[in-house]
C-alpha cells in the first residue's frame, strides 16, 4: 500500500516561530536608521541589536537590510516588513490601551438639572448605555424650572441642563434633545369633558391652569402669546413649575391647560383628559440639553457631556 507523505506533518508555522521580540527590534533600527541609535533607545548593546536582526532574518529566510559600510538600506523585503511590524506593533498597543480601560475606569459625579415630565426612549438608552459603559460615575438629578435651570448653569454650579431655552444665553450651549407638541386639555370634573366639536372661541372665557413660567419673558410665555391673541379672558386660577402638578390640577377640575401631547396620550385613551381645540396644538417647544461652555469639567463631566453630544449627533434632526 503506498502512502503520500503529508508535507506539512511537523512543520511550524511562521507565527508560531517566530520571536516577537526580534521583529519589535527590527522596528525600532528601521525607526531610527541606525544600529547604535536603536541599542541606545532599547538599552542594549549595539552587538545584541546585530545578533537580534541576524536571527530574524534566519527565521524569516531573507535578507532585510543591504549594508555598506557603516551605513544601511532597508532591502524590499525589509520595507515590507517594517510596515507589517508597524502594523503589528499597534495592534498590541490598542490590546494594551483596552486592558488598562478596564482597570482604570471613570470615577466621579454628574449633577443633572431637569425640567418635570421629560420623556425620550433615546434620552433613556443613552442613560442606560452610559452607565453600563461606566458604572462608577454617579448621577445626581434635581428637577426645577427651566429660568431656575438656566440661572445655575450660568453660575456653574451643575454639569448639564434639560429644559427648555427659548433665547441664547452667551455662555450656554445648546443642543436639541427632542421637541414637543403642547395642546389644551380638561379633566372629567370640567364642563367641557366629553364635549364634541367644540371651538375656540367656546374656550375664551375658560379659567386655567399655568405653568409659572407662562407668562410673557417666560420660557413657555408663547402660551401667553396664544391666548391673547385668541382673545381669552378667563382668569389664571393655579399654576406650579411642575409637570406633575399642572397635571393634577387639571384633572381636578380647576380649568383647562396646555400639557405637551406626547406625554398625556395615555390618559386621554383612558378617558382621564380630554382634547381641546385648536386640533393641531398650540405650539412647539424644544427641550435642549445645557451646558456653560465656560466650565471646567471633571473628567467624567467631560465623558458624559461627549458622550451625550455623540448620541445626539448621530440621531436625524427634529424639524
Amino acid at each position: 500500500m503506498t502512502s503520500t507523505a503529508n508535507p506539512w506533518v511537523g512543520r511550524r508555522f511562521l507565527n508560531d516561530r517566530l520571536d516577537w521580540n526580534l521583529l519589535r527590534t527590527y522596528l525600532v533600527i528601521g525607526q531610527e536608521g541606525s544600529m547604535s541609535r536603536a541599542a541606545a533607545r532599547l538599552h542594549i548593546t549595539q552587538s545584541a541589536v546585530s545578533q537580534a536582526l541576524k536571527r530574524l532574518e534566519e527565521q524569516l529566510d531573507c535578507v532585510l537590510i543591504a549594508r555598506s559600510g557603516r551605513r544601511f538600506d532597508l532591502t524590499e523585503t525589509g520595507e515590507e516588513v517594517l510596515r507589517i511590524a508597524a502594523d503589528i506593533y499597534g495592534d498590541i498597543s490598542r490590546l494594551g490601551t483596552v486592558v488598562e480601560n478596564r482597570h482604570d475606569d471613570v470615577v466621579g459625579k454628574i449633577r443633572i438639572l431637569t425640567v418635570s415630565g421629560v420623556q425620550a426612549r433615546h434620552y433613556d438608552e443613552f442613560l442606560a448605555d452610559f452607565h453600563e459603559t461606566h458604572p462608577k460615575i454617579e448621577l445626581e438629578v434635581e428637577v426645577m424650572g427651566s429660568s431656575n435651570i438656566i440661572s445655575s448653569l450660568l453660575q456653574k454650579t451643575a454639569t448639564v441642563g434639560v429644559g427648555l431655552c427659548r433665547l441664547p444665553q452667551p455662555r450656554l450651549e445648546q443642543r436639541v434633545l427632542f421637541r414637543e407638541r403642547y395642546a389644551y386639555f380638561c379633566g372629567q370634573r370640567h364642563r367641557l369633558f366629553g364635549q364634541q366639536n367644540l371651538t375656540l372661541e367656546q374656550l375664551a372665557a375658560e379659567n386655567f391652569v399655568s405653568f409659572t413660567s407662562d407668562q410673557l419673558g417666560g420660557n413657555l410665555s408663547p402660551l401667553t402669546l396664544f391666548r391673547d391673541q385668541q382673545g381669552f379672558t378667563g382668569k389664571i386660577v393655579a399654576s406650579s413649575t411642575s409637570f406633575e402638578e399642572i397635571y393634577r390640577l387639571i384633572c381636578a377640575g380647576f380649568g383647562i391647560g396646555c400639557l405637551p401631547i406626547h406625554l398625556v396620550r395615555r390618559d386621554v385613551e383612558q378617558g382621564l383628559l380630554w382634547r381641546l381645540p385648536p386640533e393641531d396644538g398650540v405650539v412647539d417647544f424644544d427641550i435642549q440639553l445645557l451646558w456653560n461652555r465656560e466650565q471646567k469639567m471633571t473628567q467624567a463631566e467631560t465623558v458624559f457631556l461627549d458622550s451625550f453630544q455623540h448620541m445626539l449627533s448621530l440621531r436625524e434632526p427634529v424639524l
